[in-house]
């Protein structure tokens, strides 16, 4: 018991001192140092994730308010058109014929449908000949602001009496597409298989 009741010398104080100071030190380190920089660094990726998905929401919101504003410039033009679901060929058939019938004669060629993922396009060749050239225009305008989504692509005017496409009969040749949707489709044996969009 004497033994453990005697003065430290001062060395032995020191050492303890540092001992202590020691196990303070990595007390601190474990318990204080370390789980406030792994909160932290916790802390940092969550903010780094939100701002990403931030950027991520305010780009699509911004894709949005310029897809509005074109669908209001498109339906304030009034050439608003709808892509139907597939098969929607006896509709558009049907307004093609209602379209041409007051012309002097026509001729509508469909070519086999083409597919690229939930987008269905129609080609089709079109001739027609009317009386004047404003006909051809009124026409042309009826189809491109169809009820039905279609691109009218290369036209070609001839004249049947002379080179001047302003005088007689006017006979046009056209290639278009009418634009269709499988959202909603039922797939028929005139469908072909999915081709995947090119990158």
């Amino acid at each position: 018991m004497k033994a453990m009741s005697r003065e430290f010398s001062t060395k032995e104080k020191l050492l303890l001192l540092l001992l202590s100071l020691i196990l303070v030190g990595l007390a601190y380190y474990q318990f204080v140092d370390r789980p406030v920089r792994q909160a932290l660094a916790t802390a940092y990726q969550q903010q780094m994730d939100l701002n990403n998905e931030l950027k991520s929401v305010e780009a699509k919101l911004e894709r949005m308010r310029r897809m509005r504003s074109e669908m209001d410039d498109v339906t304030a033009g009034g050439t608003a058109s709808e892509m139907c679901s597939y098969n929607n060929s006896k509709a558009e058939i049907a307004m093609l014929n209602d379209i041409l019938s007051d012309t002097l004669q026509y001729a509508i060629t469909f070519e086999n449908v083409t597919r690229e993922g939930d987008q269905i396009r129609r080609n089709f060749s079109l001739q027609f000949t009317v009386e004047s050239y404003e006909h051809v225009e009124a026409v042309l305008k009826a189809l491109n602001e169809s009820h039905y989504r279609c691109l009218i692509g290369d036209v070609r005017c001839n004249a049947s009496r002379s080179s001047n496409v302003m005088e007689g009969n006017v006979t046009i040749n056209a290639v278009a597409t009418f634009f269709e949707t499988m959202v909603g489709g039922v797939p028929d044996a005139g469908l072909p298989e999915n081709r995947p969009s090119a990158k």
